[in-house]
């Protein structure tokens, strides 16, 4: 017998509401039904941002330095900078120099925060809309760009049409998670609650385990001679 020949599954958000109701034995019959297992769904991709780094939701973004000037915006949707650098030059004389992350109290302390020049500090304000204030401040000797590799918010639920913004292999945490929050919402699932956060928990330490980084890592020990 032949394969499909397609690996293509994916559900939109009406059949994942409806599964969740499914395992909490109920069953998906208002739009109020529809509306509250929405808002649980977007919530717990709130939660989703607390849990840890999410690979999917990895970007790369620029900001053009101008001289004189040390803060600017970020996306509003940015949780929070991985890495980034400072870009001079173009084409083959292009360079890539760390940029090194600091607290707000290292920034706080500097003595000196007019002071221009090559930006080597970097200070991140996670506010709602998040923005960076780099040390020195430019100065207009050469073009500076920040490079930064940030991780963003998953996209809302949305009207019910569409995919949901998270990879095929989470799609058992998507349906295992809302099923545990509507379950706390649902009278007669709560007698499911314990066994619909056990299976939440198991499917997202089995899809973020295998969401993550698999590059190899070489530790080498550090030998102190006359030590």
């Amino acid at each position: 017998m032949a394969t499909s020949g397609t690996a293509t599954f994916n559900l939109d958000l009406s059949e994942i509401i409806e599964e969740a109701f499914e395992r909490c034995g109920a069953e998906l019959r208002s739009g109020y039904d529809f509306r509250t297992a929405r808002r649980s769904l977007n919530i717990m991709f709130q939660e989703w941002a607390n849990r840890g780094i999410n690979l999917w939701t990895l970007e790369q973004g620029t900001v053009t330095l101008t001289p004189g000037t040390a803060t600017y915006a970020l996306p509003a949707d940015t949780v929070d900078l991985l890495d980034h650098v400072i870009r001079t030059g173009s084409g083959t004389t292009q360079t890539d120099i760390t940029i090194s992350r600091i607290s707000s109290s290292t920034y706080s302390s500097i003595p000196t925060k007019t002071s221009t020049g090559y930006p080597i500090q970097v200070w991140i304000q996670r506010l709602n809309t998040p923005q960076i204030t780099v040390w020195p401040t430019p100065d207009s000797s050469q073009t500076y760009t920040f490079i930064y590799w940030r991780l963003r918010r998953i996209q809302d639920a949305a009207d019910g049409v569409n995919t949901m913004d998270v990879p095929f292999r989470f799609l058992p945490v998507l349906v295992c998670g809302l099923a545990y929050y509507l379950s706390m919402k649902i009278p007669d699932a709560m007698g499911r609650m314990d066994v619909l956060k056990a299976q939440y928990d198991e499917a997202w330490n089995n899809a973020s385990e295998e969401d993550r980084e698999k590059a190899p890592v070489r530790f080498v020990p550090r030998y102190m001679f006359g030590r």
